[in-house]
């Protein structure tokens, strides 16, 4: 069956770890974009030194920075059509790549790790936690967001001959980092500061849309108008 031609062409969602040492283990492309998804925010609020302490009524009204922002997913990752393909890649592995990828970006390098207790061992580095890299998830051109992955569950649901998993489910728990948590000169801080830009665009277009839709209302009903 094929697809009305004037259809507009689907994007596919992504997550994308930027990883300097091995860039290509880093890109998640969604099979099935989720059919929801969840964001919830949280304003951030200046926090008082003392809890007893009453805030000014002017301080009532401040903002901290942007708001905490938790975005809940759930994606579907399927073999099943390569294995009736006998794609040689997928009955060999099925979907273990595709796992290994989504939870490497929470993993330290093994490379790293290794060098780093090498050289712990000779007293020439100190002992300091490895960063993860600058992860990033891509909802179509107008999300482009920072995020730290809080979590996920794997849910596997068949498997094929070598019990490599062959369908799975996956729920991801993602919080968005702004230019406070990364610095606005950093990739990641400007990403969020260009994507809070245009949110402030498209904020405005619908006010301006609105009072344009109010005023037609008010015309339309004045007698002899």
């Amino acid at each position: 069956m094929t697809s009305f031609p004037n259809s507009p062409r689907l994007l596919k969602g992504a997550i994308v770890g930027v990883d300097e040492f091995n860039p290509l283990a880093s890109l998640i492309l969604f099979q099935y974009n989720p059919e929801t998804l969840t964001r919830s925010l949280r304003a951030r609020t200046p926090e008082r030194a003392n809890w007893w302490e009453r805030p000014a009524r002017t301080e009532k009204m401040r903002l901290a920075g942007p708001p905490e922002e938790e975005i809940q997913l759930e994606i579907e990752i399927d073999a099943t059509d390569q294995m009736e393909r006998a794609d040689p890649a997928t009955a060999l592995l099925g979907i273990h790549p595709a796992l290994a990828s989504l939870e490497m970006l929470l993993y330290p390098k093994a490379l790293s790790m290794i060098t780093s207790a090498g050289l712990l061992e000779v007293g020439l580095l100190e002992a300091d936690p490895p960063e993860a890299p600058l992860t990033l998830f891509v909802w179509g051109i107008n999300r482009v967001l920072p995020v730290r992955i809080t979590g996920f569950s794997i849910t596997e649901q068949a498997f094929g001959p070598g019990l490599n998993p062959i369908r799975a489910s996956v729920s991801l728990s993602l919080t968005v980092l702004n230019y406070q948590d990364l610095e606005l000169r950093s990739p990641g801080g400007a990403l969020f500061m260009a994507h809070q830009i245009a949110k402030e665009a498209m904020a405005t277009f619908n006010s301006l849309s609105n009072v344009a839709s109010a005023a037609s209302s008010v015309a339309a009903s004045l007698p002899g108008v």
